[in-house]
């Protein structure tokens, strides 16, 4: 029995239906994993691209459309445990040129931006409660990195009640086995995973106001 088997055998991979009234979550997609000089560097440009087509899908679809970025005081005061743990996060400290968003997705006026700490969107911020307020039911999830913003994210929006599609070729990571991996446990326990294809023609068909 193969891996996809044992775990549909075991009762893992259920599917989640999309909601009638998504947004787009766009998790970190900033310089630090994009420029080659920062320790960051993880080489995702095609998850860029496709990120910037799912952002252009959901603003023709007049959905929300969601960013989020990381950010520390000097010395990482705010960033607990996760600051130490992860040297490198140090790229993210207040007034560094990496945690700028990069040219193809810049938020928009009226996106709403979320300043986090943390690996997950939802951990410390308003999140939950902005999603709520505008009604949505489910995010079109993508950005970086797979296994560590991303996942976490999908996991904390089952959590918080919204249904999370991640578009798999919308993410990266710095390893294409980190990233196989953390998509393999979205699928069967958390979210549902998607092809950007797969994400667009989820926008288009949305009925029109």
């Amino acid at each position: 029995m193969d891996l996809e088997q044992d775990y549909e055998a075991a009762g893992f991979g259920g599917s989640l239906p999309f909601g009638k009234r998504p947004a787009v979550l766009v998790v970190d997609m900033v310089r630090a994993y994009l420029v080659p000089e920062s320790p960051l560097y993880a080489g995702v440009e095609k998850a860029v691209e496709a990120a910037a087509e799912l952002v252009a899908a959901g603003r023709a679809a007049d959905v929300p459309v969601v960013f989020t970025k990381v950010e520390y005081l000097p010395g990482g005061t705010d960033g607990g445990l996760f600051f130490r743990k992860v040297p490198a996060l140090a790229a993210f400290v207040k007034g560094g040129e990496y945690g700028a968003f990069v040219p193809e997705l810049v938020p928009a006026e009226g996106d709403v931006v979320v300043t986090k700490q943390y690996a997950s969107a939802f951990f410390g911020t308003s999140l939950a409660a902005t999603l709520t307020a505008l009604g949505v039911d489910s995010l079109l999830i993508c950005g970086l990195s797979t296994s560590g913003c991303v996942r976490a994210t999908g996991v904390d929006a089952l959590q918080h009640g919204f249904v999370p599609y991640v578009v798999a070729d919308a993410c990266g990571d710095r390893d294409p086995r980190p990233h196989e991996a953390a998509l393999f446990d979205l699928k069967h326990k958390y979210a549902e995973v998607v092809s950007i294809g797969e994400a667009v023609e989820l926008l288009q068909g949305l009925p029109t106001a």
